[in-house]
């Protein structure tokens, strides 16, 4: 019926719809997360996978005859952590079972899930126009999470050519949590953004150590399409209707890859359909720089992975006042940190963000002590200033950041010590400095120099020497002498901007003496333009 639909519906009768508006693509995704945990999920072996290929194995890890699995309750507490975080319903009773199939990575031939009674159910993400979801997707949308279930990890694999297979059994048996979508997502840009939000979330709480850079993440996404010209699709999940047969794409382990393995796989089921062929449940694969997914296997039903209880693991039960501490000591999501951020410090939504994802919080961290030490040791006025806290996060991102991109170097608080920090910022902010003595002075300190920041400034002669009014006076009359054709834009073609020019070029012949606001006052007065920050003399 989807053929006929298709054949009875004449592409040119849509007008000027994209070939893409005339599909819906549905996309659901699963997130496999390694725990921030010190033990493996059912042994004593530690998690550890720098170590030497196959240091940190147990009896059970391996598989051998008569060892038996030990749940480790201290890779329970990122879990719930997680589940908390995503508004999750956490079963205070779940049960372990049996997911059967051979393959090298797992020595037992089945790996220990919770298929049945997962730990937690009924969760929801929601996504915002800041996090990057699809304009179509408006100014939010919410996900929801159909369960999270912990699992074990496998070992590592590796093809060494020609055909010789390297196991390393560190990794297997680590604890995993396996979070399941509901297929509610239509927009690539909207999979990449729930997945990039995703780990910000987990991150946040502390239930992975590593992101998707350093494989503490991967994403298994099912796509489907489904002509909307024609009847809902005959496939459902989960109480969802209506759609089309679903492949799944195995194993992305980054941001990109998801958005460009969904867009491949959407046009490559498109062209499917539209020559009148018929989508196969498949499992496909996804390499970086492809244009098209590749197959890997047929798609193994619920029957083909034989489900069962595991018998040599009693039921995990969760008291109710565990689950009520997790509630209460559940570190801030990074969502109610950016509304702080723009609400209480007055910092730019951008700006926000960017500190909440640096380096794993420490950005931040380093900011709220920066305000507290200009809080405490600046003057009244500096202590008092209602863009306090935006000064200061320019400094952290824009301006330390510069130097540690320029650098090459990965943020540390020690670099650049708050207290340095605060102290240039409190003197810029007293004018006892100009803006560009300010970033001298960071540069310095940022290269190894140790003196405390007030005998740089005695030492280096730094200290502004305020000009005078009629010097003042003087530099902006001779620039403006100067540039006539740059005069001529301001004052008849109304190109204003252009004054930041004039502004930039006293400062530099001032010597470190000129403050940009009193230059920019005083080109205004004799440019005779309506005065926006002329300062007092």
């Amino acid at each position: 019926r989807l053929k006929d639909a298709i054949k009875l519906s004449p592409k040119q009768s849509h007008g000027n719809k994209s070939r893409h508006e005339e599909w819906e693509l549905t996309v659901g995704i699963e997130i496999h997360a390694q725990l921030n945990a010190e033990l493996k999920l059912f042994s004593s072996a530690l998690t550890s996978t720098n170590d030497e290929p196959n240091a940190n194995t147990a009896l059970f890890d391996l598989a051998i005859p008569g060892s038996q699995p030990v749940f480790q309750p201290s890779t329970l507490l990122p879990a719930l952590r997680a589940a908390v975080a995503l508004e999750c319903d956490i079963q205070q009773t779940s049960k372990f079972d049996r997911k059967h199939y051979f393959y090298q990575d797992q020595p037992a031939g089945y790996q220990i899930t919770q298929y049945y009674e997962p730990l937690a159910k009924n969760g929801r993400i929601t996504l915002f126009d800041h996090d990057g979801i699809a304009p179509e997707d408006g100014d939010s949308i919410t996900i929801g999470i159909k369960q999270i279930q912990l699992e074990q990890d496998t070992a590592k694999t590796t093809l060494q050519p020609p055909d010789t297979m390297l196991l390393d059994f560190n990794r297997v048996g680590h604890p995993l949590i396996e979070i399941i979508s509901l297929p509610q997502i239509h927009h690539p840009q909207t999979a990449a953004a729930f997945v990039r939000k995703m780990q910000s979330i987990l991150q946040a709480v502390s239930t992975v150590a590593t992101g998707m850079e350093m494989g503490g993440l991967r994403a298994d996404v099912n796509v489907s399409v489904r002509y909307r010209g024609s009847i809902p699709g005959p496939y459902s999940y989960f109480g969802i209707v209506g759609l089309g047969q679903r492949t799944e794409i195995k194993n992305l382990s980054s941001f990109k890859a998801v958005e460009d393995a969904i867009v491949a796989e959407r046009d490559r089921q498109i062209g499917v359909l539209e020559r009148g062929g018929s989508i196969e449940g498949e499992t496909r694969g996804w390499t970086l720089r492809s244009t098209e997914t590749m197959r890997l296997r047929g798609k193994e039903g619920e029957v083909d992975y034989r489900y069962m209880p595991d018998p040599d693991i009693s039921p995990l039960i969760i008291s109710k006042g565990l689950i009520e501490h997790i509630e209460i000591s559940n570190p801030k999501l990074p969502d109610e940190q950016v509304r702080n951020l723009v609400d209480q410090m007055r910092i730019s939504l951008k700006d926000a963000k960017t500190l909440v994802a640096l380096d794993d919080g420490e950005r931040l961290d380093y900011l709220l002590d920066l305000i507290v030490f200009l809080r405490q040791g600046g003057n009244a006025s500096c202590a008092q200033d209602p863009e306090l806290g935006k000064t200061a996060a320019n400094w952290v991102i824009h301006e330390l950041g510069g130097l540690l991109s320029a650098s090459n170097w990965t943020f540390s608080s020690s670099i650049v010590p708050v207290s340095a920090l605060a102290s240039i910022i409190n003197n810029l902010m007293q004018n006892r400095i100009t803006g560009r003595t300010a970033k001298q002075l960071l540069s310095l300190v940022f290269d190894g120099d140790s003196r405390e920041v007030d005998t740089i400034i005695a030492e280096e002669k730094l200290k502004l020497e305020a000009l005078s009014p009629e010097e003042y006076e003087g530099l902006a009359q001779k620039l403006l002498s100067e540039n006539p054709d740059m005069v001529a834009k301001i004052k008849v073609k109304g190109q204003v901007g252009k004054l930041q020019f004039f502004v930039g070029q006293m400062m530099r012949m001032g010597g470190g003496k000129v403050e940009a606001r009193k230059a920019e006052g005083v080109l205004r007065r004799l440019l005779k333009l309506e005065d926006g920050v002329a300062q007092s003399m």
